[in-house]
């Protein structure tokens, strides 16, 4: 494995001097993340709901409810005008809508907290739900379904195609945007019901983050208290069937590579004793983004097959815009996942047996003692730059509240990599991690044919523009006939305009 290169010395000094300026202290809905000579504030208001709340039928409206909130007019206020407002002040806000949570965001320069916090609460307090914003936004999440995400972005096509496979049938079953007819579906009544239930004085959490003052955290405390009474009750965290060998959901397109993901839930979760465990190994195995890991090199780097091969023990949106973990997707269930970035056609079959032989090897035998040492040494640096700013690192602290870690997360991940064994990690990998029930989400040309190779587990020899060295092309010889189990009975082929509907 090559020696990894880090971020400069540089940034890291100046992470330590964030976190060693503030705290993380919380109350039962308060997360406090006081940066005294930060001269912004930051906002992360968490409301315990999200697209596994949304009614059947009516999927996505979790997303819109929160998109109208924050990218609509409010009561008193059109969105042009809250736009007009917002723009010399160099600020904004958003929603961030996952599963289980929705997160008011926001960050603006202390001198302008006033005029900001006036607009930010009205977004929250009263939203307009004005028709020309509900148009607008419906009309752009079936664009984004139907144009972008089908034809446009084969990456998160083939992720998105994987995990609505893994929970069908489940709350966490559908993009969180919804599907084309159940956005046709939901009405403005549909939002403002939504809005009424969901969003209550006893269902969320503030946090604060930055220069701040405490006046500002009663106020906005009180603020919020004028939010309708109410504890909505949370679904029941996913119950996803068992699945029973190789299943794959392969999506027919005319396309020029495959978009390959796999992989299958695992109970770990962040702040459980094994997640550090499966966390170094995830790094060794299949950092995001980071060419040194151990897929990068066995597919990109030694046989140039695609851009880049990742691997994951929590879900990872936009990861092909983004180089560290998004925060605020908390969820009750997390998947182990392998992303291998498109393929060339030919090379398809090849790249999966690569990607599940590498697998089947690190549980069968483990990490190697300098494997660990090295990825332990550099996850001590590397996690430094999973939050470099206070908005970032005010994320991390309200997902702490959602898991029930105390303190900060940044530190205590550090801190438990400083204290594994290779003993524990290797025992993790093979408690976690198998290869005999896999599901598989693929976007890919000529489908039935790709089908075919699977059932009959024909050799997928590969060819190379450029010469490699005798041990590659060895080793190929034994990946190009690997066997993987797929049956007739477990391929199944949708084409792209199915998808969604």
């Amino acid at each position: 494995m090559k020696t990894r290169i880090t971020h400069s010395s540089f940034i890291i000094f100046a992470v330590v001097l964030l976190m060693s300026a503030c705290s993380v202290p919380s109350s039962e809905n308060v997360v406090l993340l006081p940066v005294k000579d930060d001269p912004t504030i930051s906002f992360n208001i968490w409301f315990k709901v999200g697209a596994q709340c949304d009614p059947a039928g009516k999927e996505g409206l979790a997303n819109l409810t929160a998109m109208l909130m924050t990218e609509g007019g409010s009561e008193k206020r059109g969105y042009e005008d809250i736009m007009e407002a917002l723009y010399p002040m160099a600020a904004g806000y958003g929603a961030n809508v996952d599963k289980e949570m929705t997160v008011i965001r926001g960050r603006v320069h202390r001198d302008n907290i006033d005029e900001y916090y006036e607009l930010l609460t009205d977004a929250i307090l009263h939203p307009g739900f004005r028709d020309e914003d509900f148009q607008r936004i419906k009309t752009d999440l079936r664009n984004g379904i139907e144009k972008s995400l089908r034809y446009a972005n084969d990456e998160e096509l083939g992720k998105a195609v994987f995990h609505d496979f893994v929970y069908a049938g489940t709350h966490y079953g559908h993009l969180n945007e919804g599907t084309l007819s159940s956005l046709d579906a939901i009405t403005i009544d549909d939002v403002r019901a939504f809005y009424a239930k969901w969003y209550t004085r006893d269902n969320f959490v503030i946090g604060l983050g930055g220069g701040y003052d405490q006046t500002l955290v009663a106020r906005l405390e009180k603020d919020l208290k004028a939010l309708p009474e109410g504890m909505p009750q949370q679904p029941d965290p996913p119950a996803v069937a068992p699945i029973d060998g190789f299943e794959m959901l392969m999506v027919e397109k005319e396309c020029d590579a495959t978009a390959i993901s796999f992989g299958f839930p695992i109970s770990v979760l962040r702040g459980d004793e094994d997640f550090y465990a499966l966390a170094l190994f995830n790094s060794w195995f299949g950092e995001h983004r980071n060419s040194a890991s151990h897929l990068y090199q066995v597919i990109r780097e030694a046989r140039g097959m695609n851009y880049g091969d990742y691997s994951y023990i929590e879900i990872f949106p936009n990861g092909g815009r983004r180089q560290m973990p998004e925060t605020n997707n908390a969820r009750r269930q997390q998947l182990f996942e392998v992303w291998i970035r498109p393929v060339q056609h030919v090379h398809r079959h090849f790249a999966l047996r690569a990607a599940i032989r590498e697998l089947q090897h690190v549980i069968d035998s483990g990490m190697t003692r300098e494997q660990f040492e090295l990825t332990q040494k550099f996850l001590d640096k590397y996690a430094l730059q999973y939050a470099t700013t206070t908005s970032e690192r005010l994320g991390y602290a309200v997902d702490s509240k959602f898991y029930g870690i105390h303190g900060d997360y940044i530190e205590l991940f550090r801190r438990k990599i400083g204290e594994l064994t290779l003993e524990k990690v290797n025992a993790a990998i093979r408690k976690h991690l198998q290869v005999k029930n896999i599901k598989f989400g693929v976007v890919t040309a000529d489908a039935e044919a790709f089908k075919a190779e699977l059932v009959a587990n024909s050799p997928s020899p590969v060819t190379y523009e450029t010469p490699k060295p005798d041990e590659v092309l060895e080793e190929d010889k034994a990946i190009e006939v690997y066997p993987l189990p797929f049956t007739d009975a477990k391929i199944r082929i949708v084409p792209v305009e199915e998808m969604f509907r």
